[in-house]
């Protein structure tokens, strides 16, 4: 693991969306008694605790991203997506009266963390910030294959 003084801006992002997911997501998996005290009553427990199962896996993902410093596209696209679609549901079931409005301070702070997301980027992108990796197709990191010579003295790529 990185230490947090050299971790990436981003690396320290996923870290804190991803433990707010496990938090949030494991909530009505162990007591949904409590989060419908909050939230409002549940039709389907089952769902509610389905939907906290894949929230709390999406922040493992992202806490494990941040820790070991390995903040690549795909890890960038899942924390983003997951904020933005988590939002949208946010505002749309709200305005809807489907949910309840404090699901509007969820909205708030998925919003910001899109928003530092965005500016964790642009700061790299700029700065070329250290720690941070990126993934690259294999193509760019592959070797050509070393010659070998075969038992007449002539050069053959190797198999």
């Amino acid at each position: 693991m990185v230490g947090a003084e050299q971790r990436s801006a981003e690396a320290r992002l996923a870290v804190v969306q991803g433990g707010f997911d496990v938090v949030t997501g494991l909530w009505p998996i162990f007591h949904l008694r409590s989060f419908e005290v909050v939230t409002g009553p549940k039709l389907e427990g089952w769902l509610v605790k389905t939907v906290g199962a894949l929230i709390s896996v999406m922040g493992g993902v992202l806490v494990s991203a941040g820790l070991r410093n390995r903040v690549t596209p795909e890890v960038r696209l899942l924390a983003v997506g997951s904020a933005a679609a988590l939002t949208l549901v946010d505002i749309i079931y709200t305005a809807k009266r489907r949910i309840a409005p404090v699901y509007l301070l969820d909205a708030v702070v998925e919003v910001g963390l899109i928003t530092g997301w965005g500016v964790a980027y642009a700061r790299s992108r700029r700065g070329g910030q250290r720690g941070t990796v990126e993934a690259r197709p294999a193509w760019e990191t592959a070797q050509a294959p070393v010659p070998m010579e075969d038992a007449a003295g002539l050069e053959q790529p190797m198999p």
